[in-house]
């Protein structure tokens, strides 16, 4: 066993995340070394408690980087289950700034001086 971890040397230890608007998922899971992302994920039960995981779709990151499903982790890595984004930020931006044009453009008439 490794001093520092506690965790054999041919075992990793590594935490998986889901945050929702709401709260944050964290489990921890002890793994074979070698283990991969996707691994880490199916071992951390999170696919059952939120059945709108699809690894199809969610990305997947460590300590947020992004990294393939069969990434290999390391002893104390953090792998992130990211949720899909509800609006492009880009187009985001883009609205407001046409928002704020228009904002500035139409300021009305002056009033005649008395």
């Amino acid at each position: 066993m490794s001093e520092n971890t506690g965790v054999a040397n041919d075992r990793i230890r590594v935490q998986i995340t889901y945050a929702l608007p709401e709260r944050q998922d964290i489990v921890t899971v002890e793994l074979p070394a070698g283990a991969t992302a996707q691994q880490a994920v199916e071992a951390s039960g999170l696919l059952q408690k939120y059945p709108d995981i699809d690894l199809a779709k969610n990305k997947l990151g460590v300590f947020a980087k992004l990294v393939k499903a069969d990434q290999a982790l390391r002893d104390r890595d953090r792998v992130e289950i990211y949720r899909p984004l509800i609006a492009d930020p880009k187009e985001v931006r883009r609205q407001r700034a046409a928002e704020g044009k228009v904002l500035k453009k139409g300021g009305g008439e002056a009033d005649a001086p008395a």
